[in-house]
């Protein structure tokens, strides 16, 4: 379903974002910085950076576990009185990356599906990868280690919570057909984009009717969030660098599924835009106005404008 690739993960930096996803005393955001000499573990990725947790200053060191135990059980317990004082009712996705890890199925993992799997990894989550070439996924969960594993398409939908479908769009009518039953109200991410010169008339078809809408009507039940649709493929395995400088256009009809789709974007590095319904859908595409990285703002402003 995905054409062979040679990319390769993109070596992991010594930073770690997140935003806090309620109100917390001080009213600011964090950046929680991992600093040379301190493991990047998980619970530096996850567990001290939950919705509600202070970190005064402005910043946080995450010791190893290993090398000092006890400044590492102060800090949790510092983390744990904050995030009681908090107000943690901001609704999923308003502001926060993943508050929990989750299972992702990527049908199609070529360039975009390897580059977006990869960070998803890298932050804690598990990634099913799968695609015509079994053997490639293969090697790129093995290049990436614990949490990337490799399956068929259908072993990928139904190992994941969440689904990435990212293949040619002349190929989408034979997802549906062959996956439908297991996307059936499963949460799915469309990165998919109809082209004339290499998907043919379903690509004329598409483009006339609206890639969101068309996406919908191949993948019945499924609950469809088209994103990642108009950056190129390196700049989104790499935006993880400059977490938040800019927005990701996305279109859904399914309040939902843009809650728990939103912090996984978010973890990509991108801040989540939501500039309409499905119908919304045929402007998330490359030579578009809204094709390339822009601040949020800047999408906001735009798809004001679209008819």
């Amino acid at each position: 379903m995905s054409s062979r690739s040679s990319w390769g993960p993109p070596p992991w930096i010594g930073r770690v974002y997140a935003r806090c996803s309620a109100t917390c005393l001080t009213g600011t955001h964090t950046t929680v910085e991992v600093k040379p000499g301190f493991r990047k573990s998980r619970a530096a990725r996850t567990q001290a950076l939950q919705p509600g947790t202070i970190l005064f200053g402005g910043s946080c060191e995450v010791p190893d576990m290993h090398q000092d135990r006890r400044r590492f059980l102060k800090a949790v317990g510092v983390s744990a009185v904050a995030l009681a004082s908090c107000s943690l009712g901001a609704p999923l996705g308003a502001g926060a990356t993943s508050p929990e890890m989750r299972r992702i199925g990527i049908v199609g993992s070529g360039r975009v599906g390897g580059a977006l799997g990869t960070v998803w990894v890298n932050v804690g989550h598990e990634v099913m990868f799968s695609s015509r070439h079994i053997e490639n996924d293969r090697a790129l969960a093995a290049r990436l280690g614990r949490g990337a594993r490799a399956g068929s398409p259908r072993e990928a939908t139904a190992f994941g919570e969440v689904v990435m479908i990212s293949v040619p769009y002349h190929a989408l009518p034979d997802v549906g057909k062959e996956l439908g039953d297991l996307l059936e109200g499963k949460v799915v991410i469309d990165t998919c984009n109809p082209f004339v010169h290499r998907d043919g008339e379903i690509a004329n078809w598409a483009r006339e009717k609206g890639a969101g809408l068309a996406s919908a009507e191949l993948l019945p039940g499924a609950r469809i969030v088209r994103a990642f649709n108009a950056v190129g493929y390196a700049r989104m395995g790499a935006a993880h660098e400059e977490p938040g400088r800019f927005g990701m256009p996305i279109a859904s009809d399914d309040e939902e599924a843009v809650a728990i789709v939103s912090p996984l974007i978010r973890d990509i590095g991108y801040e989540p835009v939501l500039i309409g319904g499905l119908e919304s859908g045929r402007h998330l595409m490359p030579a578009t106005p809204l094709a390339g990285e822009r601040t949020p703002d800047e999408i906001r402003r735009i798809a004001a404008t679209l008819q």
